[in-house]
Parts: C-alpha cells; structure tokens; sequence
C-alpha cells in the first residue's frame, strides 16, 4: 500500500506539473495566433489521443511521462501552406516567441503562488517554535538560549511555527551569517539572542538539531492508542489500552522512547512486557520493514494514546485574510525561487555539496510521505517542487526554456537571428548538461537508497 500511495501521489504531481506547464507555453502560443499541432503529456509513442477544436489539435498521453510538449506549426520542421505561414512560430516577432517560450515557467510559478494562497487561507498546522533540552557546545547553547525559550522572530521575522524558522535559518545559514534571534523564556521575558551560523553545515539530515535546536516534545505516555488491523502488533493481539512497560528488557516510559525503539530495531523481534489492566503480559513482535526519507525503519502497527490537551499547547495553526495570504503567498513563491537559484550558484561554486540534488525516486518518496501526512502537506509539497521546475526551466541551458530565450536576447541585441550551427551546437550541449543532471540526481537517487 505504500508503495502504490507513493507511485500515485507522485504521479498525479507529475501530471499537475507537466499539464500547467505546456497550458501555459499553449495558451500564450494560442493568444499570439500560432497554431497548434499537438499537446502531449510525456514522450514517445502515443497512448491515448484525440483531435479537439478547429485547428484539430492532437492532445495526447505518451507512454514516457517524465516531460511533455506544445509542438506549433513552424517552417523549419515541414512544409507549411502559405495560407497558414502567418501562423507559424518561426514567423512570429521575437517578443511573441520570447512570450511564448517564457508561459511554461511562468505557469508553474503562478500555480505556487495559487497553492500557497489557498493554504495560507486554508490554515497551516505547524509546531510552535519551543525548544527542548538545548545541547553543550552547540550554536544556540553559546547564544545563550534555554529549554522551554519560545523563538519570536529571527533576523527580525516574526515566526510561528518551527518551520517558519527553519526556512529562515537555512538561508542565513548559506549566507554564513551572525543573526538576532528574539525569544520569550518560560517566565514571559523577551530577549534577544545573536545567533553565529558561520560554521553550520547546511547539508546535515537535521540541520535545526545540529545547531541546537531540539524541539520540545510532550512526554506522551507509552499508552497504545491505535492498533492497525493486520500489521504486527495486530496479529500477536496487542489492544487499545495497552501500555508498554519494557522493550527487550529495557524500560519505557514514554511513547518517544518505545517509538524510537522499534524504528531503530529493523526487522529484528523484540520482547515486549505489556501492562493491561494491571496485568502483565508478555509478546514478541517483528516489525516490518518501510523506507522513510530514503531510511529502513521497523513499523510494528501501533499510535499513541494523544493528550490533546498537551498537545494543543505545542501546535498551532497559521492562516491569513485572502488579501494578505495573497501577498504571502507571492513572498514565498518570491524568496523560494531566489532560494533555489542561489543554492544552485553555492552548488556550481562547489561551497553546496551535489549530494542534494534530487531525482526522481526522491520527489517521488517526498510526495508519498506528505500525501499520508495530508492535503495540507501534500500541495505544499506540490508548490515547491512547481517551483523548482519553473526555476530550472529558466536556467539559460539549451534545450530547456532559459535557452530559448538566450537566444532571442542574443537575438535582440544583432537584430537578426542567431545562425543555425549556433543553434545546433547549443542543442547538442544543452543535451549533455541535461544528461548529466539527470544522470547525477539519479545516482544520489540510488545511493540515498543503499546508504540509507
């Protein structure tokens, strides 16, 4: 069931991706008079495909989906008749080309601003920004900041949630910066702490716990809550109720201990020492393997008993008006898509390992994990990676967006076209860089996938 969750949410992403994408470079092409041969989800051979309107554009689904395209009448891939030349792509003026090449990118941007309006309309649940025990000799240890201190503001943003500061720290961080932090400390003092981020390794698997950051968590009893219907813990007969007194013969007391255990514990059976009503029960149990962010963890079948009252103290829920989540929506499309251009340039600059380009079985194992997180987490997810797309697009490489218009600004500035064989080379370099890319992020892919 994970597996096929994964491969759907991660198929329709693609579709919703690949879709807004070629709507925008056909809607454009459609608004500058160029008609249009074909619209086609992936490459290759046709699957399925029909004929629509009065130009009978072909719509079509391929059988390689990783991609799509808008083809448009143009004279230099066949003979057009000259009842329709005025009509083809090549015939158009440079801006309407430029419009034309530039709709696909802009497209993927517009639908994050649009899934970011209705989330921030919507409501985003997040943890509130406390932290737990803070770590010797860390960052935020030498800040000066203690356990239970509530973040406020970083580097003068206000901060509601843990995520809100993790982003904000992250690009303080690649910038190597010495930050204020403003914190309110369990007595309901605010202070304000310089925070120096100049020797933070921004490529940790838990960058906020490296630098101190540890979040406090609810001491949620061992108590199960929930039993899922034919995993493990089902099958040996544990309840609803049952609280878990040891684990292999080491004692547990809290959910965050149990829970821990049995991740780490692979597929290796445990000994489990059972307290229900009063009596104790002994089982062995054998977790079952699942992959989380590219790592084996043990799942027995078990959730926790939640004290919601201790729980609303720890979340929150951030939402706006339709008029400010408008602007914030356009503020986080803004600053994400500078964000990824930047790390692109820290990553070309060598000072970014390569290691965090991801490929395909990584946005695929992203968009599995928050579509069993929820809606909300799922189009957040959507609106980031439709961002990554609309920047990547606008690199100026060949073969992809930013090329094209590379060439109609050196076009611009000549005055005349630039000559076939620049074209042709460009292409075929363009074609290799791609390979490459593509080639590396799977490679980080597999090997993601065998290190864990």
């Amino acid at each position: 069931m994970n597996i096929l969750l994964t491969l759907a949410a991660f198929a329709l992403a693609l579709g919703i991706l690949i879709v807004v994408h070629e709507l925008g470079h056909y809607a454009v092409a459609r608004a500058c008079g160029v008609k249009v041969l074909r619209f086609s989800v992936g490459f290759g051979k046709s699957l399925v495909s029909r004929r629509i309107g009065a130009d009978r554009t072909e719509w079509s689904i391929a059988a390689f989906p990783l991609g799509g395209y808008v083809k448009m009448l143009d004279e230099r891939e066949g003979d057009v008749a000259a009842s329709e030349a005025h009509r083809a792509f090549n015939r158009q003026s440079v801006y309407k080309r430029g419009a034309i090449v530039l709709a696909g990118p802009f497209s993927n941007l517009l639908l994050a601003v649009f899934l970011y309006w209705v989330l921030f309309m919507h409501g985003i649940p997040g943890m509130k920004p406390v932290l737990g025990p803070v770590k010797s000799g860390t960052p935020v240890a030498y800040a000066g900041f203690r356990e239970g201190d509530e973040l406020l503001e970083v580097e003068h943003q206000v901060v509601k949630t843990w995520d809100d500061a993790r982003w904000i720290l992250i690009q303080q961080a690649v910038k190597k910066a010495e930050i204020d932090v403003s914190a309110r400390d369990q007595g309901g003092h605010s202070i304000t702490h310089r925070l120096d981020l100049s020797h933070v390794d921004i490529d940790s698997k838990d960058f906020l716990a490296d630098m101190g950051f540890d979040r406090v968590h609810p001491d949620i009893p061992s108590i199960i809550g929930e039993v899922v219907q034919g995993g493990p813990a089902s099958r040996i007969g544990l309840h609803a109720g049952d609280r878990i007194v040891a684990l292999d013969g080491k004692t547990v007391k809290t959910w965050s201990e149990a829970a821990s255990f049995i991740r780490n514990n692979g597929a290796k059976p445990i000994r489990m020492n059972v307290d229900r009503n009063g009596v104790t029960l002994n089982f062995e149990v054998t977790p079952e393997l699942s992959t989380e962010h590219g790592e084996s963890i043990g799942r027995v079948g078990i959730a926790a008993k939640i004290d919601q009252d201790a729980m609303d103290k720890l979340f929150t829920e951030v939402r706006y008006s339709p008029g400010t989540a408008f602007i914030r929506a356009f503020d986080k499309t803004w600053e994400t898509s500078s964000f990824t251009l930047k790390m692109l340039g820290e990553m070309l600059l060598g000072q970014i390992s390569m290691k965090n380009i991801g490929g395909p079985i990584t946005i695929a194992d992203y968009a599995g994990q928050s579509a069993k997180i929820g809606p909300v987490a799922y189009l957040s997810f959507l609106a980031l990676i439709s961002i990554s797309l609309g920047v990547l697009n606008l690199l100026p490489v060949p073969v992809l967006d930013g090329g094209h218009l590379m060439y109609y600004m050196a076009e611009i500035v000549r005055g005349r076209p630039l000559p076939d064989k620049a074209f042709e080379i460009g292409q075929q370099v363009g074609t290799f860089l791609l390979f490459s890319l593509m080639a590396l992020a799977i490679y980080n892919d597999l090997h993601r996938l065998i290190t864990g």
